[in-house]
């Protein structure tokens, strides 16, 4: 009788996993959104497109910041920046956030994760797995036998790291340098194009581990009981791109599969955050919302029980403590469907990071100091911007033509700086005072020269 019992209850359980959905969440590594084939970029994307087709492509994606360490906290506790604790590059969480570690164990669940992590701490991120540099293909082959044998469903992360520089895997022979389009705001040099050959080749390289991903789901006779979501991350390291509160930084490509649940070769325009994600994961996995997230389920989104989510969003940027960065060049943002506005809060200082002391932005400076006109206005539109910045971003989507001087749209100005202010009120964000508090919320990283400041 006991042996009988313990018999229905393992059918019992394996029944009430077999109606959970796995997760797949893959994320790239400073891929611009626009860049991607089904985006209308140049790279070649064959395994993300096909995606596409297969499942929801949303045109309306956002971050809250355009680097790689706040972004990634940023997803897994569905908390913005300030309030987890995570705003600075190389930063690390409160000891007292949740992750969706902790949400969907509870819900029978395995979380686990693998490639880049740049999230700290662990007790705040315990996944099964952890860490690497690129999605580990073996790991991910021998978890998905595991569930495919009647083990629990799982929420997969995976994280690649590409394509950040410096641009070495992929084949840049399928890029030329001289027939690469550059975008208008990036000096036309030499070595500018050579560098966005090897990034879009190695765009490519990221798709092909996408690729082999969903070959594994194929195989363990997984796809059809696996949401399986594919983003972009923040910007490339080329300039007006990461780093910044451009969309060129904060824009996403997110694509979803989910067969009979997300129509096949759908398109929505709902304003979405990565802050969503984990609320959306929970929603997915039968779990209540979890009122500390500034997250919200979009579930009725991918469902195609709604065409809008949020109608605004928020972004920050925060230049302490990265590589070269500027001592404190606070930059928060607002935008809704059609207008964006940018406030620098220290725009007298000299905008700096990692991208200013590459070789290909030297390329743009020497250019400029030869006497070419474009590139001498975009060496100093990205590193001296003005107090405000507000575009139109239906009429200029590459955000050129700063709109915040012109009294026919001081009233959008108005109304999206007491957004972005009440906003940043909620967050506890101080804005300069918050930057200047940056370095005590980073860690895990020995300083090489810790007397020395950062330029």
């Amino acid at each position: 009788m006991k042996y009988a019992f313990s018999l229905f209850s393992m059918l019992m359980v394996a029944l009430s996993y077999a109606d959970k959905p796995n997760m797949v969440f893959i994320i790239a590594d400073d891929c611009t959104f626009r860049d991607i084939g089904c985006y209308g970029g140049q790279a070649k994307t064959p395994n993300i497109d096909k995606l596409a087709k297969q499942g929801m492509r949303f045109t309306r994606c956002f971050q809250a910041a355009p680097m790689c360490s706040p972004t990634r906290h940023n997803i897994y506790t569905g908390l913005y920046p300030v309030k987890s604790g995570a705003w600075p590059n190389h930063t690390r969480a409160y000891p007292h956030v949740k992750s969706i570690v902790h949400h969907l164990k509870p819900l029978g669940y395995r979380v686990t994760q693998t490639g880049k992590t740049h999230i700290n701490p662990r007790t705040v991120f315990p996944f099964e797995n952890f860490g690497g540099k690129n999605p580990d293909m073996k790991y991910i082959d021998r978890l998905f036998a595991e569930t495919a044998k009647g083990g629990k469903p799982f929420c997969l992360f995976a994280c690649s790291n590409e394509p950040h520089s410096p641009w070495n895997k992929g084949d840049a022979s399928a890029y030329p340098p001289d027939k690469v389009k550059l975008p208008p705001y990036i000096v036309d040099t030499p070595r500018m194009r050579s560098d966005f050959s090897n990034y879009l080749a190695e765009i490519t390289y990221y798709d092909s581990q996408v690729g082999e991903i969903v070959e594994l789901l194929g195989k363990h006779g997984l796809s059809e009981n696996t949401l399986l979501m594919v983003v972009s991350e923040q910007g490339n390291g080329f300039p007006f791109a990461k780093w910044t509160c451009y969309d060129h930084g904060l824009q996403s490509a997110m694509i979803v599969r989910w067969p009979n649940k997300v129509k096949a070769g759908s398109v929505t325009d709902a304003m979405v955050e990565y802050v969503d994600v984990a609320s959306t994961f929970i929603d997915v996995a039968g779990g209540q919302p979890v009122a500390p997230m500034d997250g919200r389920s979009f579930l009725p989104v991918l469902r195609g029980k709604a065409d809008t989510h949020k109608e605004h969003v928020f972004g920050i940027m925060t230049t302490r403590g990265i590589h070269f960065g500027t001592d404190a060049y606070a930059i928060r943002s607002v935008r809704d469907t059609r207008y964006k506005l940018i406030l620098n809060l220290n725009h007298k200082s000299k905008f700096t990071n990692a991208c200013t002391k590459s070789p290909a932005f030297q390329s743009m400076v020497a250019k400029a100091a030869a006497g070419d006109t474009t590139a001498k206005r975009l060496v100093h539109a990205y590193q001296y911007r003005p107090a405000v910045e507000l575009f139109d971003m239906e009429k200029d989507p590459l955000e050129m033509n700063n709109l915040s001087g012109n009294t026919d749209y001081q009233k959008h100005v108005t109304r999206l700086r007491s957004k972005l202010e009440g906003w940043m009120k909620t967050q506890g964000d101080q804005g300069v005072e918050t930057e200047l508090k940056a370095r005590e919320r980073q860690g895990g990283r020995k300083k090489k020269n810790p007397k020395k400041k950062q330029p």
